[in-house]
């Protein structure tokens, strides 16, 4: 495996220059969730493996030729952008009020100089390029994916992803056994009461200062309700309500997000959450509507991979991390359980002082990350091959 290492990463080196300009023409022309099709052709033809499976409506499923026998390992990259209007001024920024703020256009590139190379060294499991859309919106393209049945049809036993995160320095790769993002469900809250002239509080019910007190209320999920070990997160990212400063509307509306690293806290906290909204809204006069929408299962990286993959990065001189967690979601999470085993490695950019964050509209990491996001999956794939061996 060692040798396979060497030849492999030299054919990547090879692969680099198109790879970074297919890099440079996915980030000049991104596409939305569910809107990907043009990207899926573009990665599928410089695969050059022809075009595969088409899956989750505009995703690809691309068996790689070669390859030895035994269970198939799926190489899983993204494909669409976000709704960010980018602010990089590079000569191949977006222009049409998309961006690939969160790496996707790295990961796609990486994925093609690792395919591409694998094909010319040889490589002794067979490999799925997986072209994932609708990763940042909900359903999401993962969930698809897993229900189409197309990696049981391809033998797929095992999902290797590997995502750029600018929380970790320059030259630092994650692979940590066990829960590495959050859960994540959105909710809306929806307070009403008895609206009025702002002169009369008297005589109201007023669901604006009920909301607000909510807003305050839920940070307990996460203080009080929830082993800190562990935590959780709970964010409000919207409020609307009203339409004039002397006037106290008759209903006003939250929206937010619940994010939590245990499955069995989930249960609990979407219980707490309802308790709370509800037992607000009492104490203020109003009534309450709670909807919560299901978005992301816990990412639980297998351990067996994750320690194989930090075996096989330490022996090529790269700096492992066994720690990094985040409460970031992502739909990777679907490949880990079931039939499937999953992997989800992190690849440092910087640190956190002076790096712009994922989603931020000047946030481009440099061409080199695709090399390294390129490593990262070939150690997920060979960690896969050593669980075959052993």
């Amino acid at each position: 495996m060692n040798d396979l290492w060497d030849r492999w990463t030299r054919a990547i080196e090879d692969e680099l220059p198109a790879a970074i300009e297919l890099r440079h023409a996915v980030h000049a022309d991104p596409r939305g969730s569910g809107d990907e099709e043009d990207t899926a052709r573009l990665v599928a033809r410089a695969l050059g493996a022809g075009d595969g499976t088409r899956v989750a409506k505009t995703g690809r499923a691309i068996p790689l030729p070669g390859g030895g026998d035994g269970p198939a390992v799926a190489l899983r990259a993204e494909l669409d952008a976000l709704p960010v209007l980018e602010g990089t001024g590079v000569p191949w920024a977006s222009e049409n009020g998309l961006m690939h703020a969160c790496g996707h256009d790295v990961h796609l590139a990486a994925l093609v100089a690792v395919g591409r190379a694998a094909v010319r060294v040889g490589v002794p499991r067979p490999i799925l390029a997986l072209l994932q859309p609708r990763e940042e919106t909900s359903p999401p393209g993962a969930l698809d994916v897993v229900e189409s049945g197309v990696l049981a049809e391809a033998g797929v036993d095992t999902v290797i992803g590997a995502h750029v995160q600018p929380r970790l320095a320059q030259g630092v790769v994650a692979a940590v056994p066990g829960p590495v993002n959050a859960s994540t469900d959105e909710f809306e809250v929806t307070m009403y009461g008895q609206g009025g002239h702002a002169g009369y509080p008297q005589l109201l019910r007023d669901p604006i200062l009920a909301l607000s007190q909510l807003v305050v209320s839920l940070q307990q999920l996460a203080s009080r309700r929830i082993d800190p070990v562990f935590g959780a997160v709970c964010s409000i990212g919207r409020i609307q309500g009203g339409a004039a400063a002397n006037v106290v509307p008759t209903s006003a509306s939250a929206f937010g997000s619940l994010r939590l690293m245990r499955e069995k806290d989930r249960e609990r906290a979407l219980e707490a959450l309802e308790e709370i909204v509800h037992g607000t809204a009492k104490a203020h006069g109003c009534t309450a509507e709670l909807e919560i929408s299901p978005c992301e299962p816990v990412l639980a990286n297998d351990p067996v991979l994750a320690t194989g993959a930090q075996r096989r990065l330490a022996h090529a001189g790269v700096t492992v991390d066994d720690q990094f967690r985040s409460f970031g979601a992502d739909d990777f999470a679907h490949y880990c359980g079931g039939g499937t085993r999953g992997l989800m490695l992190f690849v440092g950019l910087g640190d956190t002082a002076g790096v712009p964050s994922l989603h931020d509209d000047q946030f481009l990491p440099r061409d080199h990350a695709v090399v390294q996001v390129a490593h990262a999956l070939v150690a997920g794939y060979l960690a896969a091959v050593d669980v075959t061996a052993g």
